[in-house]
């Protein structure tokens, strides 16, 4: 039986052409293979000037990304209003599918196109790229392997920037974008499951801009529940960007690791740990800063937490990462998860790191703490 043949290239269309539109494929095609044929937008003119700097295609429509029988993947860079109709006819019409989050306004809808998508054989994916961070995999081996013991509390702080969310913009409009836990929250409440596990929101708040005529919601806060502790979630959008920062926090019995940036490059461990443990670590970090509280004191010593002994060798900081990688590191993260998907594309018994499983999971948590601040 002869061998199949794997594609060697990708072509992709591209529906909205707006700023994010334009990072993403220029992080897509240092991906060898990947073609993008066409791009199109409402905006006729950010299409045009799109399209000449990648060399391809203006479509009027996207009709005619959807006609085009040499696109084998679209993807998807609207406004989270139009994700699920356009994600829907992308994988009617036989084209894969990658979509910017959040993969619809609603779960109902999110799970009809994972049932779709998985009854035709496409892919369907929403981009919750933070699993391709390889921050978020060292993180998860500290957890997994209980590095500073067992999980107690955590939070995610955004303090985001409005300059560009003029008063009238789609994201300000429910209806449109689903409110800030759905077009934002999605990464995070993804990030951290992948981390803890399933969790449940047992909390959530939204607070209204005062001094306003208009209704805008602009910040948020979320309390999530997991097996082993609980993680605060805020997103406030009401900062100048130059005071734009994100820090997240993971606590445990024996220290804590602290990550910056909503895309983390930066981390700070401060912990108990024993030989073998600082070992395992600076060899999964390679380079780093390792500052010893205890270089004076004995190894092998004793103190007590939650009722029991613990044992350690070294009391450190570690510092790992630099801001400065901020935008390679994100194009890393969008290389990555094409490359992903491209290989499940190829051969579906490639297991992903993300999957339509991750869009609809974290858009439940979203809605569910939508719906518990509405309440308030």
């Amino acid at each position: 039986m002869q061998d199949k043949v794997l594609p060697v290239n990708l072509n992709i269309g591209i529906v909205g052409a707006g700023g994010f539109a334009q990072f993403a494929a220029t992080a897509f095609l240092k991906v060898t293979g990947i073609k993008i044929v066409a791009v199109t937008d409402i905006n006729e003119a950010i299409a045009i000037q799109m399209a000449a700097a990648f060399s391809t295609a203006v479509y009027v429509d996207y009709e005619m990304i959807l006609k085009d029988k040499n696109i084998e993947l679209v993807y998807i860079a609207t406004p989270p209003f139009l994700h699920y109709e356009q994600s829907k006819m992308a994988l009617m019409t036989g084209k894969h599918v990658i979509c910017e989050k959040p993969a619809a306004l609603q779960v109902t809808e999110a799970e009809e196109l994972r049932i779709l998508a998985t009854s035709r054989q496409l892919l369907y994916v929403v981009n919750l790229m933070q699993r391709y961070n390889p921050l978020y995999a060292i993180v998860k081996k500290i957890v997994n392997e209980k590095l500073l013991g067992n999980f107690l509390h955590g939070f995610f702080e955004n303090y985001a920037s409005d300059e560009k969310l003029n008063a009238d913009h789609w994201f300000w409009d429910d209806l449109k974008s689903g409110g800030i836990f759905i077009e934002h929250g999605v990464h995070f409440f993804d990030m951290f499951s992948g981390w803890l596990g399933e969790g449940n929101v047992v909390c959530a708040v939204q607070l209204q801009r005062p001094g306003i005529e208009r209704k805008i919601i602009d910040r948020v806060q979320a309390t999530v529940l997991y097996r082993e502790g609980v993680v605060s979630f805020y997103h406030g959008f009401d900062q100048p960007g130059i005071l734009d920062r994100q820090e997240m926090r993971l606590q445990f019995e024996r220290g804590e690791i602290s990550l910056y940036e909503w895309v983390p490059v930066m981390m700070k461990l401060h912990g108990l740990l024993e030989k073998q443990e600082l070992e395992k670590l600076q060899e999964m970090l390679g380079t780093a800063s390792v500052v010893h509280h205890n270089e004076r004191q004995p190894a092998n010593q004793k103190v007590r937490g939650r009722f029991s002994e613990i044992s350690f060798d070294d009391h450190v900081t570690v510092e790992y990462g630099n801001v400065l990688e901020k935008q390679n590191r994100y194009q890393e993260m969008l290389a990555a998860m094409i490359v992903d998907q491209w290989n499940w594309i190829r051969d579906q018994k490639h297991i992903r790191v993300i999957d339509s499983s991750n869009a609809v999971r974290s858009l439940e948590m979203a809605e569910q703490a939508t719906r518990i601040a509405q309440k308030f």
